[in-house]
This record gives structure tokens, C-alpha cells and sequence, in this order.
């Protein structure tokens, strides 16, 4: 930071045509408080369609904000219903392998992955706000409620108990989604950053990949654990027990998913090859068995699925202790996740297409859906990746695609359920590694490593919380590490010297600009955050530093003593009764220096609690400007035509406000 002359402006500049700072008018409490509450709660104006109209159209608006398939279906055509019928068979042919898929990998039984696949995509079909969005189990829901269930209850030895806590859990899942719904609570699941969400879904996909390795190796005994060191111990001291049969048809299978998603990828317009290639490894899967008599040999099939639809199962959830508790500890763990996973895949897929899906509405959706779905023998569903993309690539138009998907799970259900007695689970294994490999992404850990060495962190330590612990150990210290970025951010705000550019009005960073340089007698300092309790020590702290430091220089440069400290509040959106009573105390410590305090641009709320507090009176109206140039005139002014300290002539300056 150099330092150069400045050129004193004119007294006419400095005292006649200075903007004063005004104080806003006095606000009621009730109306400040509801003006915060509907910013915090209704940001996106939901009600602003309902102003100046009458109460029939007021109702059929209500209908359609819970309903938007009343809002798309007036105007849906034949070219559309094209469109979404080759889109929801498609994604049918994938809903069937994964469901049975993600079933077994939730240690239930696999034909609640078909069921589920029915009751949730009607819903969401009528009150989902995404065109793109294909309802489904996903993988790391299912090893959710996989992993946290089975520690209080053993899947194998009490079935029964254990579906019914997996409804239960289910229920309770939704009516939390439900609730953020209603209430507009959404900004809660914002709490969970992306570098966090990234680290922890890469530590599910590999547990979830590890796990495989029971139904490749055809394994009969394996750990209830999830972390890598118990899932790899329980496959290396088992090596007698290898069947050389089931990681053969697991590798092949494995090679030609890869394959079909190499040649998607090459070639979008093949996209159909990779989305067919689960039910195609299902098909050829059971064929081989059933020609070969392979489950004779070792190979694990199946076995035989219930005909039907949905069963209802209301009467099945539990409600009573010991085992709500782990239902509700279950449900919100796997609500919280399904509602990020999901909100975060239905935005990504609008932006592609260029229009807006409404969270709250979501939220509303799959809240319903799995409310629902667990009163009809389904479990969690949200919004799956691949079959997400599946169906975009497919070009659905609308959430009918979902209606479609829907009939041809019931159809397969009613009349081809017996088709899969043959099919190995060597093959679900396959489909749930293929799909789970791409869950982790690399290239979002080298972008976070790039641009954000905290944000890397966050998503490594998620990553191996997961891995190393268990998914409930990687959740908690993805969101502890969230909430820690956050604190640090609000409780260790960012602090600059500003300098002035050359030839010109603005006063920037010195770091970030080394040709600006200081003002003799002035140190410009900027405060990048509001001002609470949470860092007003640290602010009095690091500024008092900012001034020792200052005055240290001018010491060792022989230059004019500092006389003025302009802090520019530009950035300060708010302050508390702990920020008011730091500045109070920091003018104090300034004004036994011989140093004047002067503020700069102090915002609407700022200047309000300042005024309220009789700190502007303290410090003198005169000494709070609106911009860091008039506030630099003025003082390097007072500097050049006053030999006294500007402490001790208090009637000098401008008038006050």
C-alpha cells in the first residue's frame, strides 16, 4: 500500500454539497416483524396471484398451487401424451430392475420396490411443480433405512417388525416433508451444502458398492455393518465360501452395464441403450438360470413375488415405544436426505429446460407421496438421478410420464411378477454397483479442491465419516461442518483497509488493488458483514488491530499522525444491541487516542437501531456520511485548514442532520 499525496478538495465540496445521511422513518414492531416473517417465509410472494381477484377464482388458484396438474391438463395435446407415454415406458423398463434392486438393498422384501413404484408417481404426477422429475426408490434412502432399522431389529430373524418400523418410518418421513411444506420451512435443508451432500452421497455409493459384494461372491452370511472395514473383513475371512459362478455372472453383467452406459454417453441419442440395459441384464439373467438350473449350483435367485397391487397397510405402522423412537429417528434422517436429493435433481433438470419448480411445492409432493406410500406398502421414494435423466433424455413433457410409469409397474405386478422367481441376485448387485459409481464424482471433489480448499474438506471428511463410520457418523459431520462454514462466516466476518485509486472516486481493497493507496491522517476500514454477538469481539478486536498496525507505519514513515478512522458499513445489513454496544465501547477506546470516529453508508435497519440508541448522537450526526469520498473530503479538509485535533473542536464540521 503506497502512499501519496492527496489532494485536498475544496470546502465548498466538502460542507456545501454533502449528502446527509437520513434517518427512516419509525416502523411498528408487528409490521417489521411480519415484513421479516414474510422474507423468511414466503420469499417467492405465493400470494401475490390471489390480490384483486374474486373468491371463485381465488379457489380454483388454491387448487391449482396444491394441484398443478389443474393447471397443465387444460392444455395438454396428443403430441405430448406421445411423448410421455415413450418416456414413462422407458423409465418403467428401469423403475422394475432398480426397485427390486434398492428393496433388497433396504433388507426388505423385493416386491415393495415394484409397489413403490405405483401409489408415490400418481401423487407426485398431480402435485409435483417438475416436468422432468421420475418418482422412485433411490439407493441411499434404501441403505438408510437399511443400516439404521437393522441395528434395533434383525430384518432375517423378525421380518414382520422390521417392515412394519420401515412403513412407520416411511410415515414419519413424510409428514416431516409434509410439514416443511405447509409451514414454508424449506431453508432448512439449505443447511446441507453442496460440498457436504457431495462428500456424503460419495461415501453411500461406495458403502452401497461394498455391500454388493455379498451377492457377487454369493455370500449366505455377511455383517449388519456398513463401514468398509467390517464389510471387507466380513468378505476376505469367507474366501472358502466364494462361488466362482456368481462373480463371473456379476463381472459380465457389470461389463455390459458399463458398456450400454458408455455408448448412451458417446451417442445421447442412444440413450435408450443404457436405460434398458437393467431390465435386459434381468431378462438374459434369468433365462441363464432357468436353462442352466444355476440356482442348483449355488447361484441365489429371487424367488417367488407376489401378484397384486398395493396392499394396504395402514393398520401395520407402529406407534408405540420402544420402537417409534427409531421409526421418527429413521424418517427424519431419510426425509431430510430424500428432500435434498430430490429438490436438488428437480432443479437441475429446469434449468436444462429453462423454467422454475417451486421447493415448497415439492416439498408438499413428496410429503404426500410418502404418506401415502407408506399407507400402501411402499417405502421412502424421492426423486432418483438416473431415472430423472432417463426420463429427460426420453423428452417427457410432463409429470404424465410418471402416470405412465406407474400403469406398467401395476400391469407387471398384476400379471408378470412370476417372470422373476429365476432372476439372480448377482444381477441386482450389478445394477445397484453401476448405478451407485455414479453417485461419486470425482470431478465435483477437484472443482470443491480448486475454488475452496474449507469446502474440500467438508465434502472429504463427509466422504470418510461415512465410509470409515456409518451413514448416520458421515451425516452428522457433513452437517456439523455445514453449520461450522456458516458460524465462521458470520462469527469471523472479513475485514479490509481501503485504498483510493488513481485518478479516479473509488476506494477498494488494498490486497485485492496494490496501486491504491492510503489518505495521510486516514484509515479507511470496511466491515463485510452484519454485525451481532457472535463477532462483535472479534470486530473490536481486529479493528483495534487494523489501527495499531496503521499507527506503527506512520510511526516508522514519519508521516502525518492518524486522525481519522472511516469505517465504511456498507455491507453491514444489520447490527444487534451486542454490535451497538462495540462500537460504543471501540469509540471510547478511539476518542482516548484522539481519534475520531466517522461512519460511512450505514444502512436502513443499521441507522434506525444507531438512532434508537442515541449512538449517532454520541458520535456527532455530522460524522456519518453516505460515501467514503464525501467522508475523505471532509476529513483530509479538516486535516489541511485545522492545526487541533479534530477531538477538541467540537464545533467544527458540518451541521448536523
Amino acid at each position: 500500500m503506497s502512499n501519496r499525496d492527496y489532494a485536498c478538495p475544496s470546502s465548498a465540496m466538502n460542507v456545501e454539497s454533502v449528502q446527509r445521511v437520513v434517518i427512516p422513518p419509525p416502523k411498528p414492531f408487528i409490521e417489521s416483524f411480519k415484513h421479516s416473517m414474510k422474507e423468511t417465509l414466503f420469499q417467492d410472494d405465493p400470494l401475490k396471484k390471489f390480490k384483486n381477484q374474486p373468491t371463485s377464482k381465488r379457489f380454483v388458484l388454491a387448487l391449482q398451487y396444491f394441484f398443478p396438474i389443474l393447471e397443465w391438463a387444460p392444455h395438454y395435446t396428443l403430441q405430448f401424451l406421445k411423448s410421455d407415454l415413450i418416456a414413462g415406458i422407458t423409465i418403467a423398463s428401469l423403475a422394475i430392475p432398480q426397485g427390486i434392486s434398492y428393496a433388497k438393498l433396504a433388507n426388505l422384501p423385493p416386491i415393495l420396490g415394484l409397489y413403490s413404484s405405483v401409489i408415490p408417481p400418481i401423487i407426485y404426477a398431480m402435485m409435483g411443480s417438475s416436468r422432468d422429475v421420475a418418482v422412485g426408490t433411490v439407493a441411499v434412502g434404501s441403505l438408510l433405512i437399511g443400516s439404521i432399522l437393522s441395528r434395533e431389529v434383525n430384518p432375517n430373524e423378525n421380518p414382520t417388525l422390521y417392515l412394519h418400523l420401515a412403513f412407520t418410518a416411511t410415515f414419519c418421513a413424510g409428514l416431516l416433508q409434509l410439514s416443511l411444506g405447509l409451514f414454508r420451512l424449506g431453508f432448512i435443508v439449505d443447511f446441507l451444502s453442496h460440498a457436504a451432500i457431495v462428500g456424503f452421497m460419495g461415501g453411500a455409493a461406495t458403502v452401497v458398492c461394498l455391500q454388493q459384494l455379498k451377492a457377487i461372491f454369493g455370500l449366505q452370511h455377511f455383517t449388519r455393518e456398513s463401514d468398509v472395514v467390517s464389510v471387507l473383513r466380513s468378505v476376505f475371512t469367507q474366501t472358502s465360501q466364494w462361488r466362482w459362478e456368481t462373480a463371473v455372472l456379476g463381472f459380465c453383467f457389470l461389463f455390459y452395464l458399463f458398456l450400454a452406459r458408455y455408448f448412451s454417453k458417446r451417442k445421447p441419442k442412444l440413450f435408450w441403450v443404457s436405460a434398458m440395459a437393467p431390465l435386459t441384464c434381468v431378462i438374459l439373467g434369468s433365462l441363464l438360470v432357468y436353462f442352466t438350473h444355476a440356482e442348483k449350483h449355488g447361484v441365489q435367485v429371487i424367488g417367488k413375488l407376489k401378484k397384486g397391487i398395493n396392499p394396504p397397510s395402514a393398520a401395520d405402522l407402529v406407534f408405540v415405544s420402544p420402537y417409534l423412537g427409531i421409526a421418527i429417528k429413521t424418517g427424519f434422517i431419510t426425509g431430510i436426505i430424500a428432500l435434498a436429493e430430490g429438490i436438488a435433481v428437480g432443479r437441475s433438470f429446469a434449468m436444462c429446460k429453462n423454467y422454475y419448480i417451486d421447493g415448497n411445492k415439492e416439498m408438499l409432493a413428496m410429503g404426500t407421496m410418502n404418506i401415502f406410500g407408506s399407507l400402501t406398502s411402499c417405502y421412502l421414494t424421492t426423486a432418483p438421478f438416473s431415472r430423472t435423466a432417463v426420463n429427460y433424455n426420453a423428452g417427457c413433457k410432463t409429470a404424465a410420464s410418471n402416470l405412465v410409469m406407474s400403469i406398467a409397474v401395476m400391469l407387471t405386478l398384476l400379471f408378470l411378477t412370476p417372470l422373476f422367481y429365476y432372476t439372480p441376485l448377482v444381477v441386482l448387485a450389478s445394477i445397484i454397483v453401476s448405478a451407485m459409481l455414479g453417485l461419486i464424482d470425482f470431478q465435483a471433489a477437484i472443482h470443491l479442491w480448486k475454488i475452496d480448499k474449507f469446502d474440500f474438506l467438508v465434502c472429504l471428511s463427509a466422504y470418510f465419516g461415512v465410509v470409515f463410520g456409518s451413514v448416520e457418523i458421515g451425516l452428522g459431520i457433513a452437517v456439523s461442518l455445514s453449520l461450522l462454514r456458516l458460524l465462521l462466516f458470520v462469527a469471523r466476518p472479513k475485514t479490509f483497509v481501503l485504498g483510493n485509486i488513481p485518478n479516479s472516486a473509488a476506494y477498494r481493497n488494498v490486497e485485492h488493488y496494490p496501486n491504491a493507496h492510503n489518505i495521510p491522517g486516514i484509515l479507511i476500514l470496511e466491515i463485510d458483514a452484519p454485525i451481532y454477538f457472535a463477532n462483535s469481539s472479534y470486530l473490536r478486536e481486529r479493528i483495534t488491530r487494523w489501527i495499531d498496525e496503521e499507527e506503527e507505519r506512520i510511526k516508522e514513515a514519519g508521516q502525518t499522525s492518524l486522525q481519522y478512522v472511516i469505517v465504511d458499513m456498507t455491507a453491514v445489513a444489520n447490527i444487534d444491541t451486542s454490535g451497538i454496544s462495540m462500537l460504543e465501547e471501540f469509540k471510547k477506546s478511539v476518542d482516548r487516542k484522539g481519534i475520531q470516529l466517522v461512519l460511512v453508508n450505514t444502512g436502513s435497519e443499521v441507522t434506525k437501531k444507531l438512532n434508537k440508541s442515541k449512538f449517532l448522537d454520541e458520535i456527532g450526526h455530522k460524522w456519518v456520511y453516505v460515501t467514503v469520498e464525501e467522508a475523505v473530503g471532509v476529513c483530509s479538509y479538516m486535516i489541511h485548514t485545522h492545526k487541533s485535533n479534530p477531538m477538541r473542536d467540537e464545533s467544527e464540521g458540518l451541521n448536523s442532520v
